[in-house]
């Protein structure tokens, strides 16, 4: 089988970039890993960046979004028991974010490739990519018991970080940075309508939680944990009140608890491999780089990513001007690592740190004053929390 730009991965970076490009009248193949249902229930990222809105609106991705989504034009810090609301639009120009799940935005795209007739394999086992150094690669693959050959013009390995595709880039290629927190996440689906309007990102002496919601009826939430515990120890009603416990405040507010729907525990890395482009092979997304979850960057920036490189090829395509593919690794890596940066700080402004000292403690609760009373501080956070531009 023979397709222009051959994808790997079937998360919203490889569908929206096939989508990008067969509107644009560019042949791909998206090669997946997992079932179609696997892929459609997997639970990930809730929060979409202004741009990203604007990219899936543009797109004609996002009608469903719209109707469904939930927009926010601000976040709450809470600490030292109070809450303080970050205005995200007054700070960042009018701007808002969308919360609308990573499942319902693949749920979208893989409808639109459907109705488009556009080839989307499920259960297609990526082996390997060759050929990345000459103007012919290929994608040996596994499908329905047998192995397959995609020859293309361009590979994008949108895979994730155990992927095929970064994997496939010769030794001593890649330059990778990457830091391990002391810390994971326990998020949980729970079947009881959000206790808050807009998020709550909360720093306590016993561990960060957030408040976070999928729908009017359904919230997502989250409680720092150690990398090395077990849903096992947490049964429900011990979640919940750790959760009532890190959330509390002098006020009135009252957390909602409801049958929990799924549980499970998330290690927290950065992660940045660059360049994110080796002849005619493309990294995109969790491929190239992972961000702590807590600046709500990683499906935002797979998004950027597939953006870049759908306008790159598109250019390509049409003009055969490969100026714009020649500059996608350093042009995506400006705005990656400005997210990591964000991720990080963010990070490390509300969990615990294990080997933290009064000093760390005292210099962290500084900083959250800072950030709740200085308009340029809240302007700073706003601007980056709803998103740079792509370019």
């Amino acid at each position: 089988m023979r397709t222009r730009v051959g994808i790997i991965g079937a998360g919203p970076a490889g569908l929206l970039l096939s989508h990008l490009l067969h509107r644009q009248g560019i042949d791909t193949v998206v090669l997946e890993l997992r079932p179609r249902e696997h892929v459609e229930q997997r639970q990930r990222a809730g929060i979409l960046e202004h741009g990203t809105v604007e990219v899936l609106r543009a797109s004609g991705a996002g009608a469903r979004m719209d109707r469904q989504g939930i927009p926010h034009r601000g976040v709450e810090l809470r600490f030292d028991r109070r809450s303080h609301r970050i205005d995200l639009a007054a700070g960042s120009g009018g701007q808002s974010v969308m919360v609308y799940a990573q499942t319902e935005v693949v749920k979208d795209l893989i409808a639109l490739r459907e109705q488009a007739g556009g080839a989307v394999l499920f259960e297609a086992e990526a082996l390997s990519v060759g050929g990345t150094d000459t103007a012919a690669p290929a994608i040996r693959y596994r499908h329905e018991g047998a192995e397959h050959t995609l020859d293309c013009d361009v590979v994008v390995a949108c895979d994730g970080f155990h992927g095929v595709g970064r994997r496939s880039v010769p030794e001593g290629v890649l330059t990778v940075s990457e830091r391990t927190y002391p810390f994971a996440w326990l998020g949980i689906l729970a079947d009881v309508p959000p206790s808050c309007d807009e998020l709550i990102y909360a720093r306590h002496e016993r561990g960060f939680a957030l408040h976070s919601m999928r729908s009017p009826h359904v919230s997502r939430l989250y409680l720092q944990v150690d990398p090395s515990d077990s849903t096992d120890n947490w049964p429900d009603e011990r979640i919940w009140d750790e959760l009532d416990a890190r959330f509390e405040t002098d006020g009135d507010w009252k957390l909602g608890r409801g049958p929990i729907t799924e549980k499970g525990i998330t290690p927290m890395r950065s992660f940045v491999a660059e360049p994110m482009r080796h002849g005619r092979l493309f990294l995109a997304g969790d491929a190239a780089h992972i961000v702590p979850p807590t600046g709500a960057k990683g499906l935002n920036l797979a998004v950027a990513d597939v953006t870049l490189l759908a306008r790159a090829l598109t250019q390509w395509h049409t003009h055969q001007d490969e100026t714009l593919l020649d500059a996608y690794s350093e042009t995506a890596l400006r705005r990656v690592w400005r997210a990591e940066h964000f991720s990080y700080t963010m990070t490390g402004l509300l969990h615990t740190d294990p080997a933290a000292t009064e000093f760390d403690r005292r210099l962290q609760l500084s900083h959250l004053r800072y950030l709740t009373s200085s308009d340029a501080a809240s302007a700073s956070l706003a601007e980056n929390y709803t998103g740079l531009p792509v370019v």
